[in-house]
């Protein structure tokens, strides 16, 4: 039986083979492997396919002294192959690029995406989004923002990017949670952090 404070012991992956299956905008690495049962022993060969894209960082800015966050919203692919409203409200987000840490992405997008300066950051977590099929770690924060003057559309053209940006209270980006208006799990994840730790941060940020 697995030790509970332990859930890794006696846990154990055999890899056989990995070859990259596809190699494009993104990438599609396929796995022949094998691993332990929770019964005992080792399982059959079992075949999978791991969609890699990377790493990212995401960024909720908020303003705490108007209470107000800054979100952006854009067309995703994802949600329109999955028969879902293709324009979503999410939070600034990029990939990792080589030399450059989480922090660095959350600046740097913030600039990119919407003209907003990011000063302290407060880290929120690292998530791995879908395990069962991609490789990809979430490193959220909430970043310390002045969203005065902040909203237009922006994002990088020679990479297809046109991202309406707009500022809202913090309660309403509370209840657009709740009401499934904002459904993307890094989104979800930082306003349901920024709801639980708001009392708190927005007194140690507004001194």
């Amino acid at each position: 039986m697995t030790d509970s404070a332990n859930p890794s012991a006696n846990q154990n992956v055999e890899q056989i083979e990995c070859v990259r299956a596809y190699d494009g905008y993104f990438a599609v690495d396929r796995y022949r492997l094998r691993h332990s049962l929770f019964a005992g022993g080792m399982g059959g060969e079992i075949v999978r396919e791991v969609f890699e894209r990377g790493h990212a960082a995401a960024v909720l800015p908020y303003d705490p002294l108007r209470d107000e966050v800054v979100l952006i919203e854009q067309f995703r692919i994802g949600a329109h192959a999955g028969g879902r409203p293709p324009w979503l409200v999410e939070i600034i987000a990029g990939i990792i690029e080589d030399g450059e840490t989480p922090a660095d992405v959350a600046r740097r997008e913030a600039k990119e995406e919407a003209g907003c300066q990011i000063d302290r950051l407060e880290p929120v977590g690292d998530f791995i989004v879908s395990p069962g099929g991609s490789s990809e770690i979430i490193s959220i924060f909430c970043g310390e923002t002045t969203s005065r003057g902040i909203g237009g559309v922006h994002g990088l053209a020679d990479e297809g990017e046109d991202i309406r940006v707009q500022v809202v209270p913090a309660a309403v980006a509370f209840d657009m949670v709740r009401t499934g208006v904002i459904y993307g799990a890094p989104p979800v994840i930082a306003l349901q952090w920024l709801a639980l730790n708001h009392a708190d941060l927005r007194r140690r940020w507004r001194r």
